[in-house]
Order: C-alpha cells, then structure tokens, then sequence
C-alpha cells in the first residue's frame, strides 16, 4: 500500500476525491485484486489473471517488483522457438539495398539492357512517397507461387525458394524504388517463357505505374519494363503467362509474354474478379459478369481490342461486388461445365451454372440467397461449401454444397450451415500494415478444408486461424519475438518427389521489423481434427468471437 501511497504523493497518479473525500482512481477495480493481493502475501498466481493487462496496471502504480515478476511470467510463456506449428524465421534483409537507377543509368540513355529491353521511364515518372514513410522496414505483402515467396517492403521487394536440402533461400532482391510499393504479383512457373521452367517473373505496383522483373536461374533480376495503367492499381495478379492489372474505373492492363506487350483496355466499372484457367472473369458495377481470354492477345485485330464478353447479367442488376468461380471434374472432360458464385452490393448471393448444353443461351441461375443486408464483400465456391462475407464487421454465411458426380445437385441442394463474424478493428495511422497484405481470406484449395486468418486489432503480435466453413478456431498463432505483425498470407508449397510426399500449407507472417515468421496449418488442422474426434472441447464461433473481444479492450 506503501507503494500506490507514493506515487499518489508523488502526483503520478490523479488525486481527485469524491465528495466524502475519499480518492478517485478510474482504473479496473477487477484488476487492483491480483495487485492488493500480491502487496499483503507477495505472491502471484498467473494462469488466473491477464498478464499483459496487469502488466499495464503494475507499471501505472509503478510497482516494479510486480513488473518484474510479471514480465518473467510473459518470458516463460513465450518462446523465440515458437511452438510446435512454428515452422522456421526469414530475417529481415541485411545487405544494402541500391537505388534502381544506380543499375540502369545506361538505360536512361536509351542503351539496352543485358536482358534485351529498354526502360523509358525515369525517376521523375513516379511519385515519390519516401517522405511520408511510418515504418519503411516492415513487411507490406507477402503472396506466394508453388515454392517461392514475394515479400514487399515499402520500397524493394525479396524473392525467397525453398528446397528440401537447403530449406528457404533468398534468390532475389530488387532494387531501391523511389516509391512505394502497393502490390504484388509473383509467377515462379511459366511455362513456355524466354528461359522455360527456369523463367520466373515479380511485378509490383504503386499509384498507377507497374514494375516487371525477370529472375534468372543464377537469381540475378533484368528489369522487363515499366508500364502504367493511367488509373490506380487495385489488382495485380498473373494469369498464365500473362500479367493483369486492374481497377475499379474499369481499366485492365495486360502484359502479353509471347508480344512482350503491354495493352490497356476500357471495361465498365469493375467490383470484383477472379481467374478460371486463361480467362478472366470480371463482376462489374452494372450487374453484369464479363470474361477474357488473355492468352488470345488481342483478338479483335479491327481496332486491337480485347475481346471482352458478357457472360451473365444479374436479374435486378445490381452491381457484382464479389466472385468465385468453381472449375468441377467436368470441365476438364467438356471445357463447357463452370459454376460461379457471386454476391451484389444489395447482399444477394447467387450461384450460376453453365452446362455443356446450354452453352448458347449461356450460365443458368441455380440459386438464390439473401441473408446480407450489407454488401457481399467475399465469396467463395468450394467443393463442399459456399462461404459469403458482407460489410457488417465481416459478417460471414456458409452453406453445405451438395455434389453428384462432382455436379452441384438440387437434392438436398444447398443448406445453412453457420453464421458467424470474423472481427478486426481497422488500422487508422498506417502502422498496422498494407490493407492488400492483411486479407482475412478464406485461403486454401477449393477442394479442401479453407481458412480466415484474423487479427483483432491492427497493433499485436497474434493471428487466430480459423475454419471457413463454421468459424472454429483452429489454432492461435504469436510472433516469436514478440514483433507485431504487419501482413499474412496462407500458402501451400510442393511437397519434395519422394513417394508418399504430399504439399502442405504454411501460414506466413510479416513482421514490423521486417522478418517473415513461418507456421504449420497442415499440423494445426491435423491437430484440431483430432482433438474433434474425441470430443474434447472446441471453440464454436459465438465464443471464438466473445473471447478475442478481450484483445480489443
């Protein structure tokens, strides 16, 4: 008590009084229990209290013997090994990064460079954001390609492998760009390209300009070319062989790898998108679902469009805010057998089929759904089930998908399954990370179990996975040394080519000090599969949420 009397007499802590006089603190009273009671028997008991939250009350009575205990606590229950999802750690890079024009001052004069192109533009030809950088060493975006990973920092992006005998490996750097990096798009297997199975490509994007690499098998990068959409880059992304940028205005670039061409195109406004072998399905913001081939480039040789086609128009032609097409067995057999599910900015989900034999009169309406009274931001159509999330506090939907012979089928059709809310308080002063590199998903192969990956609040160092079809938690992650985590992405590498082997799916987290951080979602599904199985207790999504509600306090 001697202690909260000093720093009272001391004026650390506000004197105000009632009107009996006695002393006004506005702190916790749950919290002064754990503190009185360690002041009368100086004994401590961690696993009934919040060690953070005491922690923070601790230091404000300025109690240091209680810190301490306190912070020995945390170090016991934190490990820089991580746990046994923890799967390996990138520091972040070392080596200097170089300005892009100290390798391509040739360029500027218009000499090729040893890749055989040209680079028209200089440093003038991008805005300069250098200035208004919060954290220019942490991790923005992560995405990933088979066996390697793209992470962008604010300036410069690095390209890790990996390899089963020498585990990850950094094979590229680019140089320092005089701008700052909003997206990303990674291609490590192009087939078909200058180099074959060795050519792999990296792309980013910052305002309107997107920058093109080639890496080598040696890792060495030659700079392709610099192209601008003349509209913000909302996507970027690789189809094939072929880069695509678009943005809402309704423009889409295409890099061409065979042309080495760079087209831009009007479309209507676009809301979504999502990719279906060479085509690109687009949902626009006048209820119609577009598509293009972009390996048929151009196609339209009259006035060297791209030939752009509608494929379905919503019913009350609201506009196509998310989408997802689902390839079955068939349409490898037919080319012709497509589902697409897709939700409007009314909150409508809708599914569309198109078989083989109403390829003239073009996809069906299958079913209809209209439990959102926000607009669909998110929807995917899996082999199992349809998820839908909205812009309440991403409010999500799922339903169970029933199949014959790989077909949706009307018998039982679709059910509901759960309703939950993958909660997450919006970064309001830019340390929190890129919005592109903090997507909740659902991430995972269509034809397996997919996950949302949550983070509460945009200052911690925990991730919480969980299930996409019912909102369980399938495990909690934390950064091993205790950075927060500024970006994430869910990725499934190659298993090696010993028999048995199989892929398996990694969850890869940014960090504020520039470390990537590695964890095992294929254990942790195993894990919770069988702690389901015998029946032990689980985390329904109602409770889930009530719990990391804690987090936000």
């Amino acid at each position: 008590i001697c202690v909260v009397s000093a720093s009272l007499l001391s004026g650390r802590i506000s004197t105000l009084k009632d009107e009996t006089g006695a002393i006004f603190i506005d702190r916790d009273p749950s919290l002064f229990t754990p503190i009185l009671n360690f002041l009368r028997t100086k004994e401590l008991f961690p696993r009934s209290i919040n060690v953070h939250l005491l922690m923070h009350e601790a230091e404000f009575y300025g109690i240091t013997p209680l810190v301490r205990k306190l912070q020995l606590c945390d170090e016991l229950d934190r490990s820089s090994c991580g746990n046994v999802l923890f799967n390996g750690y990138l520091p972040p890079p070392g080596r200097q990064i170089y300005s892009r024009f100290d390798f391509t001052s040739r360029a500027r004069k218009g000499i090729l460079s040893k890749g055989g192109f040209t680079f028209p533009h200089t440093c003038s030809s991008f805005p300069s954001y250098t200035a208004q950088l919060a954290d220019p060493g942490m991790v923005r975006i992560i995405c990933g390609h088979h066996n390697w990973i793209a992470v962008a920092y604010a300036q410069f992006v690095v390209c890790y492998r990996v390899k089963e005998s020498t585990g990850w490996q950094q094979v590229f750097t680019s140089p320092r760009l005089d701008w700052v990096i909003d997206r990303v798009a990674l291609n490590a297997k192009v087939m078909g390209g200058s180099l074959g199975d060795n050519d792999k490509m990296v792309a980013v994007a910052s305002g309107t300009e997107i920058i093109l690499w080639t890496i080598c098998p040696d890792g060495n990068g030659n700079e392709i070319g610099v192209f601008s959409l003349n509209v913000p880059v909302e996507a970027l992304f690789f189809v094939g062989n072929q880069l695509i940028a678009t943005s809402h205005t309704g423009k889409v670039g295409v890099w061409n790898a065979v042309t080495k061409h760079w087209q831009n195109q009007d479309v209507v406004p676009i809301n979504s998108y999502d990719t279906a072998g060479s085509f690109l399905i687009l949902g626009c913001n006048n209820g119609s679902i577009y598509y293009i081939d972009v390996q048929k480039f151009p196609l339209r040789m009259k006035d060297n469009d791209l030939l752009v086609t509608e494929l379905y128009r919503d019913p009350t032609e609201d506009a196509i805010t998310a989408l997802s097409v689902y390839l079955t067995p068939k349409t490898s057999d037919s080319g012709n057998w497509i589902e697409i599910a897709y939700g409007t900015s009314s909150g409508t989900v809708r599914v569309i089929v198109q078989h083989p034999e109403t390829v003239g009169s073009g996809p069906q309406l299958f079913q209809t759904f209209s439990v959102h009274r926000s607009p669909v931001t998110k929807i995917m159509l899996s082999e199992k089930h349809l998820i839908s999330v909205c812009a309440d506090n991403n409010h999500v939907r799922t339903w169970t998908v029933t199949r014959f012979r790989g077909m949706i089928s009307t018998q039982p059709g679709s059910t509901p399954l759960t309703s939950f809310k993958i909660l997450s308080l919006e970064d309001i002063d830019g340390h929190g990370g890129c919005g592109a590199g903090t997507e909740i998903g659902p991430y995972g192969e269509r034809d397996d179990q997919q996950v949302f990956i949550q983070r509460v609040v945009p200052d911690t160092d925990k991730l919480y996975v969980r299930l996409s079809s019912n909102g369980k938690r399938v495990c909690e992650v934390r950064s091993v040394d205790g950075t927060s985590i500024t970006s994430f992405m869910v990725h499934e590498c190659e298993g090696s080519s010993r028999i048995g082997s199989r892929p398996r799916r990694y969850l890869f987290s940014g960090h504020a000090n520039g470390s990537i951080q590695m964890w095992d979602l294929t254990t942790a599904m195993e894990i919770a599969g069988k702690v389901d199985i015998r029946g032990k207790t689980t985390h329904v999504a109602f409770c889930v949420d009530l719990l990391l509600l804690r987090d936000v306090s």
